[in-house]
């Protein structure tokens, strides 16, 4: 297996395309999937798009009882007990997921805060480190042997544009020594994101596991942003005759969730991709590679996709959760 150039590959899809669209042609009987925060936002049509084609998904929460009623309807759908910010929660999912003795073909690490009040896990760890990274980080070693026995798995890092804002602060990414500063953790965090997914591809795939990251678009009202202000919300969505959110005032493109989801599931599920892994997509595509000073709303930046600093985070991030990985 080759190394995958982070360009297109003219997939044919776009920015308007729907999960559902994505999925049109697919059936994934006998499939199993895990979404973390598939009961909600993008992370809920990702669990519907999955499980309407055939996928039994496993949708991990921190309060199942909250998450039930947004899945009820959906088919083939599992719901079970996480919290990424706890790893004994952690190690205790994977543990009772493995002992089904079911195979993994697809992990979609969906879940996220987004530029919280500075909080931290019980280790004093930051929380959009934590939540974002490290608890997929760990969440993705303790079900490799499940992914392994898939015979070709695929696990998909939901990351962000937001990652332009700056790469990975490798002296001090818990803001010990360093004022909190809110986006600066979240851009860390989605940097980090498309390292691991860049580094698990390197040394997944010789047991068939590739590794994508995503930037699903942007999405208002999933939730995401529950700790921000109006004001830091931005501008105001623009709706068209159909009430679909198009535009804001300063020409932003959003998406629907329906949109949102579409290549989280692309890099999940399409032929397209047979062969290729560790490389960062947006609009159902492989995105451009753009250099550290470029204005461009897409495309991925130098310090998510520098192979020197995937290995030194997943270093990092084995001391910091004192789990080991088995590939």
């Amino acid at each position: 297996m080759n190394f995958t150039k982070q360009s297109p590959i003219q997939s044919g899809y776009g920015s308007l395309t729907t999960a559902r669209e994505i999925v049109a042609n697919c059936d994934l009987s006998g499939k199993t999937a895990i979404v973390t925060g598939g009961y909600s936002g993008i992370g809920l049509e990702t669990t519907r798009a999955l499980a309407n084609v055939g996928a039994t998904v496993i949708v991990p929460a921190r309060t199942p009882e909250k998450a039930r009623a947004s899945l009820e309807k959906i088919p083939n759908v599992e719901l079970e007990e996480l919290d990424l910010m706890n790893s004994n929660s952690i190690d205790n999912f994977a543990q009772r997921f493995l002992a089904t003795g079911r195979p993994l073909h697809i992990l979609v690490n969906s879940a996220g805060v987004m530029a919280p009040p500075l909080r931290r896990d019980a280790r004093g760890y930051e929380s959009q480190f934590s939540t974002n990274h490290l608890g997929h980080f760990q969440l993705t070693s303790k079900l490799c042997p499940a992914l392994k026995i898939a015979c070709g798995a695929r696990v998909v890092a939901v990351s962000s544009r937001g990652h332009r804002l700056g790469g990975v602060d490798f002296e001090d990414p818990n803001f010990k020594h360093h004022e909190y500063e809110k986006w600066r953790a979240y851009a860390q965090s989605k940097t980090a994101n498309i390292l691991f997914a860049l580094e698990l591809d390197k040394r997944g795939r010789n047991f068939d596991i590739r590794a994508f990251s995503v930037h699903p678009g942007l999405v208002p009202y999933t939730g995401l942003g529950r700790d921000l202000t109006e004001a830091e919300l931005g501008p105001k969505p623009i709706k068209d005759e159909q009430g679909q959110v198009v535009s804001n005032e300063n020409n932003a493109q959003f998406k629907t969730v329906e949109q949102g989801a579409a290549t989280s599931v692309w890099c999940a599920t399409s032929n397209q991709l047979d062969g290729m892994g560790g490389v960062y997509c947006e609009d159902c595509d492989i995105s451009t590679a753009e250099s550290a000073d470029s204005l461009s709303a897409t495309g991925v930046r130098p310090w998510a996709i520098d192979p020197e600093s995937a290995r030194r985070l997943w270093d990092l991030s084995e001391r910091l959760t004192g789990v080991e990985y088995i590939i």
